[in-house]
């Protein structure tokens, strides 16, 4: 079975509200997984501020996922070949906040 792909050269007309228009502004991504989907929680973290609140909770299929990924890929490189390589700050100190990759942990026998 596969997937259903709109012809080739076929518009889809996407509707973008006020509210959604205005954005979000995250700077801290939490992303969980199952068999069936990912979940992707963006929250920000403010200074002095002690809790943090999840702004916008997103849930995709894997596919789905990683074609968002590879998406995301090709337009950090096309951006890099326009204004220069984005320089990731603080990767040197252990910051537990911010976008990151989590740390894989070794189980303890």
């Amino acid at each position: 079975m596969s997937n259903p792909q709109p012809p080739q050269g076929q518009q889809i007309n996407i509707e973008l509200g006020e509210k959604e228009a205005e954005g979000t502004y995250s700077n801290l991504a939490i992303i969980t997984h199952s068999p069936a989907e990912f979940v992707i929680d963006f929250t920000r973290i403010l200074p002095g501020v002690p809790k943090a609140r999840v702004q916008a909770r997103i849930i995709m299929t894997p596919q789905h996922t990683k074609l968002l990924m590879n998406a995301i890929r090709d337009n950090i490189q096309k951006y890099e070949e326009k204004f220069g390589e984005i320089k990731i700050f603080g990767e040197e100190t252990a910051n537990p906040f911010g976008f990151q990759v989590p740390v894989k942990e070794e189980k303890v026998h």
